[in-house]
């Protein structure tokens, strides 16, 4: 029922939001002479804005800076599969550059949200993205997704890379992805990648526990099931899935935060009231995005806290995949970076750095641990921070191997 809750109230709303649109578009700019045209305008566009979508928004990269040129990047959908399609952001340039697979998270939006990580990245590297798709959209017929599933993912999608590719992942998917050049390494795997660069990743959350980590151990794995997880209603493709609902991880998120979103929502009420809508444009902007929400299949959501958060099973050397014991320590050849940001709430100082020591048989000079000062956790992959002080370390790393 909660999923039928969600949409109904959703579609009840739907033509007061199209009202207020069509009432904020009736006030145009330059009419708006008295302060309270401009509040009623502001008014009415803060109300038509503040709703959720359930599709991917554009990268819109449209080109990037290499030496002195100007090139045009396209995203192109090279492999593709029900639940993912592995996207790279195809640029000309003459010049063979380092592939790297761009592992963004499952967990409540899209990997456009990883936007900034991609932008900076693009000049220096040969980017492939994984394009999660939306449980919501992935019908029945297509089967299950679950943790396993996503390690097969990780191990198909560096296979297609080849030889000479690098890993980053983000958040969420470190786990995951450990798991797979683990298996990768254990295996002889000819493409395994050269280094792997694990950001605000969750290896292990027994180490400074956040309101997320407590939150996950608060309730037994059946509580969730019964209370978060709800079924894709008729009208979408994924009709009668099983999922973990993008409305609820977002409410959850919001819920952590919920006077600094008051506040940007005023902040941007007073810009458009003001008629400052260069101010007005970055918030909307940053919640246009933060509001494209995306549902998890359940069994992947399920898994995921039970796995890496009740039972800590990596950090524990008793994760397996597909009923094999994962060995973190058969991985050799790939050189290790792990990256924190010391303000981050959601996946604290060290427990992405406990990756290092997983990786006991990695020779030290192939290890390096980095942790920006200042940064929250977006802050590690997105914004000025990245762009200026993380990624200059990544970029170090990765050309350090290829």
């Amino acid at each position: 029922m909660l999923y039928q809750a969600y949409q109904t109230h959703s579609d009840a709303l739907e033509p007061m939001r199209w009202a207020a649109y069509a009432a904020a578009g009736m006030l145009e700019p330059g009419t708006l002479n008295l302060p309270w045209q401009r509040s009623l305008s502001a008014l009415f566009q803060v109300s038509a804005f503040a709703a959720l979508t359930h599709k991917r928004r554009p990268f819109a990269i449209r080109d990037v800076t290499v030496g002195r040129c100007v090139v045009p990047v396209r995203e192109e959908a090279v492999l593709r599969t029900p639940f993912c399609t592995l996207v790279r952001f195809r640029k000309e340039t003459g010049t063979p550059q380092p592939p790297v697979l761009l592992v963004a998270p499952i967990s409540g939006h899209f990997a456009t949200l990883l936007r900034d990580t991609v932008q900076a990245m693009v000049a220096d590297h040969d980017v492939y993205i994984t394009d999660w798709h939306n449980a919501r959209d992935v019908p029945l017929a297509a089967g299950v997704f679950g943790f396993d599933d996503f390690v097969d993912h990780v191990i198909q999608f560096l296979t297609f890379l080849g030889p000479d590719a690098h890993l980053v992942a983000i958040c969420q998917p470190c786990v995951g992805a450990l798991a797979a050049v683990a298996v990768m390494a254990e295996d002889g795997h000819p493409a395994q990648p050269k280094s792997m660069c694990l950001m605000a990743g969750p290896i292990d959350t027994r180490i400074n526990p956040t309101k997320v980590d407590e939150f996950a151990l608060s309730r037994p794995i059946g509580w969730f099931e019964r209370h978060l997880i709800g079924v894709v209603p008729q009208g979408c493709a994924g009709a009668l899935r099983r999922v973990y609902p993008g409305f609820v991880q977002l409410c959850a998120f919001m819920a952590m935060n919920l006077e600094r979103h008051m506040k940007s929502f005023q902040d941007l009420y007073n810009h458009l009231a003001r008629g400052e809508r260069d101010k007005a444009a970055t918030i909307v902007e940053f919640y246009r995005e933060y509001f494209a929400v995306m549902d998890l299949a359940a069994d992947f959501y399920l898994e995921t806290v039970q796995r890496i958060f009740h039972d800590h099973e990596l950090p524990r050397k008793e994760l397996r995949w597909r009923g094999r014991k994962v060995d973190c320590g058969a991985i050799r050849k790939t050189h290790l970076l792990t990256v924190e940001g010391d303000r981050d709430d959601i996946c604290a100082v060290g427990q992405t750095l406990a990756a290092q020591d997983l990786c006991e048989r990695l020779r030290p000079y192939m290890k390096r641990h980095y942790v920006q000062p200042g940064a929250g956790h977006y802050g590690v992959f997105a914004g000025r921070r990245w762009q200026t002080q993380v990624y200059p370390v990544v970029r170090d790393v990765i050309h350090a191997a290829a």
